[in-house]
């Protein structure tokens, strides 16, 4: 007996399109089943449409203007602070400082202080010459005298001129720095530097003094005196380390570019039996001959007067080149 045959072409076509919208089926219930499960989950029952993730490229790195880089290093931008050197960041720019002023200017305006000015930071006189007046001495030698500027611990005084009476000039009592400061008349010093801290440094750079009788610059403190760029005359010493202090420490030098107009007695007086020394160079001392005296060497002492025990460097505690006698 043969069987029925159930498997002809009309049978097969449509068992074809039958399998196909059960397929589109099953995905519509598939569609509809993940919209369910994100309603549940979704504020007010919307159904959150999330875009593709598309990849975008990372953008190309930029440098800041004005650097470089070369095949191999990477870069970096620093601060800069107001001379253009790299500073803090975040730091305020500040008026850039003038250049060093090497002849002697004309005052804009006088002003008289009767008190001594205290200073921080950075100020710039504006070249107003400042003298001194009431408690502020006379202008003579005698020691104990206020100054006219006291600076505190990394303050700078620029572009200052002081007439007469100076009173005791200006008092450091830390790191500190002078630029295009000119005493007219010294009175009893121009400066003083009354450290705390061998680290400490205080600058003197550009201007210029006149008419000191004794010492133009006083070291009382620890720590390193410079002096660059200055021009005095008729003055008794440039600088002196302190012979008689009570309390003595070792003090340090460094003069260089620098020209006297004699008279002058010692361009600079050291102690090196407590560990002072000097370091000089390029100074030009006009009208200077066989007694002008570069280097005077002191034994230093904490009661009493010092005694002389040289007056030439020695090429230890105190080296000098470049000095012209002319």
């Amino acid at each position: 007996m043969r069987h029925a045959t159930t498997g002809g072409p009309g049978r097969r076509r449509r068992v074809a399109l039958a399998g196909g919208f059960a397929a589109v089926l099953a995905a519509a219930a598939g569609i509809a089943a993940t919209a369910f499960a994100a309603s549940t989950t979704s504020p007010a029952g919307h159904v959150p449409v999330t875009a593709p993730a598309v990849a975008t490229p990372a953008p190309a790195p930029t440098r800041p203007p004005g650097t470089t880089r070369r095949p191999g290093t990477t870069t970096s931008t620093k601060a800069v602070g107001p001379t253009g050197k790299p500073g803090k960041a975040g730091e305020p720019a500040r008026k850039a400082r003038k250049p060093v002023v090497r002849s002697w200017p004309t005052p804009v305006r006088t002003e008289t202080l009767t008190a001594t000015r205290r200073i921080s930071g950075y100020v710039d006189g504006g070249t107003v010459r400042f003298v001194g007046g009431a408690a502020l001495g006379d202008g003579g030698q005698s020691e104990g005298q206020d100054p006219l500027f006291e600076l505190a611990d990394g303050a700078t005084l620029a572009n200052v001129v002081i007439g007469t009476p100076a009173a005791d000039g200006v008092h450091c009592l830390g790191s500190c720095t002078l630029r295009n400061v000119w005493w007219q008349d010294v009175g009893e010093d121009a400066a003083t530097f009354r450290g705390t801290s061998p680290r400490q440094t205080m600058v003197v750079e550009g201007g210029g003094a006149r008419h000191a009788a004794d010492k133009t610059f006083q070291h009382n403190g620890p720590g390193t005196m410079i002096i660059r760029d200055f021009r005095a005359s008729d003055i008794g010493k440039l600088y002196r380390s302190c012979g008689n202090c009570r309390k003595q420490f070792p003090r340090h030098v460094r003069v260089s570019n620098v020209t006297v107009t004699a008279p002058l007695k010692t361009l600079v007086g050291i102690n090196p039996n407590l560990g002072d020394t000097a370091r000089i160079s390029g100074v030009t001392v006009s009208g200077g001959g066989a007694e002008t005296v570069i280097c005077a060497r002191f034994e230093g002492v904490t009661r009493g007067e010092p005694k002389r025990v040289g007056t030439k460097p020695d090429g230890a505690s105190c080296v000098a080149s470049g000095v012209t006698l002319s």
